[in-house]
This record gives C-alpha cells, sequence and structure tokens, in this order.
C-alpha cells in the first residue's frame, strides 16, 4: 500500500453518528433520556390518580366514585389481595 493511500484512508470523512456523538457522552444520553421519560409517565401517572380533583364543578370529589375491588396502587404486596379491576379515569 502506497503512502498516499495510506494517508487517504486516514483521512476517512466521520459518520454522522461520530459527528453528532461523542463516544463517551452516548450512555449519559441514554441515562438521562430513559429517567425523564421515567419522570414523564409517572407524573401523568399521578395527575390520573382518584384524589386528584380537575373538574370542582362537575365531578368535586372523584374518589367516590371508586370501588371497593378496584386497585389503586402501582404494585401490590399482599399475596392473595386480589383485585377485579385496575382504577382508569372515567371522567375527569
Amino acid at each position: 500500500m502506497s503512502t498516499a493511500a495510506a494517508t487517504q484512508a486516514a483521512k476517512k470523512a466521520p459518520t454522522v453518528f461520530q459527528t453528532w456523538f461523542r463516544a463517551e457522552v452516548i450512555p449519559i444520553y441514554g441515562v438521562l433520556g430513559f429517567a425523564v421519560g421515567g419522570a414523564a409517565w409517572y407524573v401523568t401517572r399521578l395527575a390520573r390518580g382518584p384524589d386528584v380533583t380537575w373538574d370542582r364543578k362537575n365531578n368535586p370529589h372523584p374518589w367516590l366514585h371508586v370501588d371497593q375491588e378496584t386497585q389503586l396502587k402501582l404494585v401490590t404486596v399482599k399475596e392473595g389481595q386480589g383485585f377485579t379491576k385496575s382504577y382508569t379515569r372515567d371522567r375527569l
């Protein structure tokens, strides 16, 4: 291989991925994206809970419309505690 071909191979143009992202920060972007996505999901989950009042005129007490067999929490810890359905907000 001639020296001209070797220098041309060494001066190869970087790819788009190499241009926009450095190798050191790719894991940081991944962790940060996962954390922001998880936080946004959890905030929307909290906003749809039965103890949050969005419409005070038409539905001032939304927690009164929850059945006894409805699971309200994210995870059930007790074994043998069976719920027939999970909570969904059908009205504001």
